[in-house]
């Protein structure tokens, strides 16, 4: 019995919840859905499912296998799509997450061309400023700004992402020009207080060696759309990607102050689980955002 046709059967029940219901989709009877799957419990010698005439549940080892099955027939569905129409062509389901902030301003909007593309994808985007676990959590691919932790993951870098001290220029007038980074202890100091960012504090390079400050002030927030608009407003100096505040600084919304003291940049990337074969829609996706992120004008806004 084919082996293919075993598999494709089984993640069908699984989808399905039953036998039956599996069987109408595919336009056969349940008993040649129900030889199939026997075929494949036997030949693989492990029990897939659990079957009553009320349920049907996977066994611990149905679950690990459908996994894989999944991802087989996915990348012989895109194998079979680059060729039949003579180009690349992805079908299936993307999912994606990126942190909050640089998600709703640098990937969401670049999700409706991807998809006018690509007509036979469709897409999740999770927003979170938590760090997902993207193999528990089913994700085909994350986009993480920063410091990448060591991990057993697979990244690619899209852009530099600079991280510069800004502040409004009713506040520079205000309060003076900090020359040194010894001097932001006596400016007010817009600081993120997640846990889960900038926790080494403020980087500089001082004497040639990268520093890193932790500055106060009256205000603090977890969220750093805030921080930048509080920063706008005048209310302090605040330490923000490039990202956030390009198109600020060009309109002179912002200026960026001790330039000279600049750390060198950390990176924007797409992380995705390790695997022999990266899958047609990651990749496609992943050559979208780097084409965008690649021109200097894009974050000029």
């Amino acid at each position: 019995m084919d082996r293919l046709k075993q598999m494709e059967s089984f993640a069908l029940v699984a989808a399905k919840g039953s036998l039956t219901a599996a069987a109408q989709a595919e336009g056969v009877a349940a008993a040649v859905i129900g030889r199939r799957l026997d075929a494949l419990e036997a030949r693989l010698g492990v029990k897939l499912l659990v079957r009553t005439t009320r349920r049907l549940s996977l066994t611990p080892e149905g679950t690990a296998f459908l996994e894989t099955c999944q991802r087989l027939l996915a990348e012989l569905a895109e194998a079979e799509a680059s060729v039949s129409a003579g180009g690349l062509q992805a079908r299936g389901h993307l999912r994606i997450t990126a942190p909050a902030g640089f998600g709703r301003r640098h990937v969401a909007p670049l999700v409706p061309a991807f998809l006018a593309e690509h007509a036979e994808l469709s897409l999740s985007l999770n927003l979170s400023d938590r760090v997902v676990d993207i193999v528990q959590e089913g994700f085909d691919c994350a986009v993480r700004v920063g410091d990448l932790p060591d991990s057993s993951l697979v990244s690619t870098r899209l852009a530099d992402n600079r991280r510069l001290c800004v502040a409004a220029p009713a506040y520079l007038q205000r309060a003076g020009v900090p020359r040194h980074p010894s001097e932001l202890a006596r400016h007010a100091c817009l600081v993120l207080s997640s846990d889960a960012s900038q926790t080494r504090g403020w980087a500089f390079r001082i004497d040639g060696e990268v520093t890193h400050l932790r500055p106060s002030g009256r205000l603090d927030c977890t969220d750093g759309q805030v921080l930048h608009a509080w920063c706008r407003e005048g209310l302090g100096l605040a330490w923000r990607s490039a990202w956030e505040v390009e198109a600020d600084l060009t309109a002179g919304h912002l200026l960026s102050v001790l330039d000279d003291f600049a750390a060198p940049p950390n990176g924007i990337y797409a992380v995705f689980p390790r695997s022999r074969h990266l899958p047609l829609r990651v990749r496609l996706w992943v050559e979208h955002l780097r084409a965008h992120y690649a021109r200097p004008a894009y974050w000029r806004g």
